[in-house]
């Protein structure tokens, strides 16, 4: 165990809440995949390409034992946080943007490991940068509103429209509506582990497979595994494993974060929805910056 993920762990020694056997390996793979945003976070320099951003990140994953991914890692820079002028899926890729004093990037990454899935976006400046600061603080107030309305069991379609009022609201623009179908989340599952898997487009074929069954079956009952603006989410939220991820832009500069979000069939409410792990960068900044 490095250093930084001993530290990770003792910070995360108590107050989590008690997870199901099979609920807590997602929990380990995003958390591993947190660890390794923080790790790379951490050595970027002025002059790093998102290339070597994505290349690092997957290093470091391989290097603790994943062979498998729902995506590869992506890296943007600047206003490619923002999607600026993304028109085409491929310009998603990381690209041979270099990093500059004072400039966001996020990094994205959804490891397959021990057979269970994460999909994380970690955001982060180089330095100073007040107008990332704000989208970042701002990004408290959806991970509530989706939490309580997915308890309500608002339909998906109308959360999503709540949160992009909320958006603008603040004067942000929705920039999860740029990629494929708009989605706000999609669903993961457990994958059927292997030493190695292919990937087509960037994404685990294994992976891929499970979306599109769970497509055909929601198909025919009547709900989409895609948490989009369409009719095709105009359904209760469905129990499963949520991999959410609001993402605000303003100006150029684009922040988001993406974590799991577990849904239950309990007449609870507190049992009904709940974030896999309250103890994530975003989480943790957002309770320091109360604490200041």
């Amino acid at each position: 165990m490095t250093s930084a993920t001993g530290a990770a762990a003792a910070r995360r020694g108590g107050g989590a809440r008690e997870l199901p056997a099979d609920l807590r390996g997602f929990r380990e793979v995003q958390r591993l995949a947190y660890d390794c945003a923080e790790a790379v976070a951490a050595q970027l320099r002025p002059g790093v390409t998102e290339r070597e951003a994505a290349r690092m990140q997957r290093e470091w994953l391989h290097e603790r034992g994943v062979r498998d991914w729902f995506h590869l890692p992506f890296a943007w820079f600047g206003d490619r946080t923002a999607f600026t002028n993304f028109r085409i899926p491929l310009q998603f890729f990381p690209t041979d943007r270099r990093l500059e004093p004072g400039m966001a990037f996020i990094l994205d990454m959804a490891p397959v490991h021990q057979g269970c899935t994460a999909d994380i976006g970690y955001s982060g400046c180089l330095g100073l940068n007040p107008v990332h600061d704000r989208l970042l603080a701002d990004l408290e107030a959806h991970r509530d509103l989706i939490l309580r309305e997915v308890r309500e069991r608002r339909p998906l379609r109308e959360i999503y429209e709540d949160v992009e009022r909320l958006m603008i609201r603040q004067g942000h623009a929705n920039r999860h509506r740029a990629y494929p179908f708009g989605v706000i989340a999609h669903k993961i599952d457990r994958v059927k582990e292997r030493r190695w898997s292919p990937t087509v487009f960037g994404f685990g074929t294994q992976a891929l497979k499970g979306l599109a069954s769970d497509a055909l079956h929601g198909h025919r009952d009547g709900w989409s595994p895609l948490w989009s603006p369409y009719k095709f989410s105009d359904h209760p939220p469905r129990p499963g494993l949520w991999a959410v991820e609001p993402h605000l832009g303003f100006r150029g500069t684009g922040a988001k974060f993406e974590e799991i979000l577990v849904v239950t069939d309990s007449a609870d409410p507190r049992e009904s929805a709940f974030w896999l792990d309250d103890d994530l960068p975003h989480v943790r900044r957002w309770q320091e910056e109360k604490a200041a």
